[in-house]
């Protein structure tokens, strides 16, 4: 017997947290390579067609997770006054959430078509954050990709005192990156 396209198998139903918890838990485990709307499907007992509705196709999927990964990383930024401090903590923020989910900033450069949102937000704030303080604020793609390396790099600690570790070097890293850019005032 087949079932019609789009249905859920066996009329399971399917929220749109879960299946962005399940694709979360897929991207991590299979090292980017796990994820896939079949194997989201599979693994959350529906077709593939039931996943297009709550997120659309891969790109889809993959701004959805970067909303739940990334917005926090712009939580209560706009409340601080001195920019270099509101620059250090956003980029602080951003490499730790690229250090949780490595996977997931990987899919989303191989992906362009899924860098929007949250992602933009983030870039367009240093963008303007660091136009208020130096003459060069195209500088704040040096800053963000330094934050994918060393953030991609944190995912490979091999426990939790390697990663304070290069937590505190990234640290040490920005501040001399942003003194160079933006001595503290």
């Amino acid at each position: 017997m087949t079932r019609p396209r789009g249905r859920p198998a066996q009329g399971k139903t399917v929220a749109r947290d879960d299946i962005l918890n399940v694709a979360l838990t897929l991207l991590d485990e299979g090292d980017g390579q796990g994820l896939t709307m079949r194997a989201l499907a599979a693994r959350l007992g529906v077709t593939p067609m039931s996943l297009y509705h709550h997120v659309g196709d891969q790109a889809g999927l993959l701004r959805a997770l970067s909303e739940r990964v990334y917005t926090e990383v712009l939580e209560g930024i706009d409340k601080l006054v001195d920019h270099r401090a509101e620059i250090r903590m956003l980029l602080t923020r951003y490499h730790q959430a690229v250090g949780r989910h490595p996977q997931l900033t990987l899919a989303i450069f191989a992906t362009p078509e899924a860098f929007s949102g949250v992602t933009r937000e983030i870039t367009d704030r240093l963008t303007t954050l660091l136009a208020e303080i130096t003459t060069e604020p195209m500088l704040c793609h040096i800053l963000i990709d330094h934050a994918h390396g060393s953030g991609l790099a944190l995912a490979s600690a091999r426990n939790e005192r390697q990663a304070q570790a290069m937590q505190e070097q990234y640290q040490h890293a920005l501040d001399s990156l942003l003194d160079r850019f933006a001595p503290p005032s």
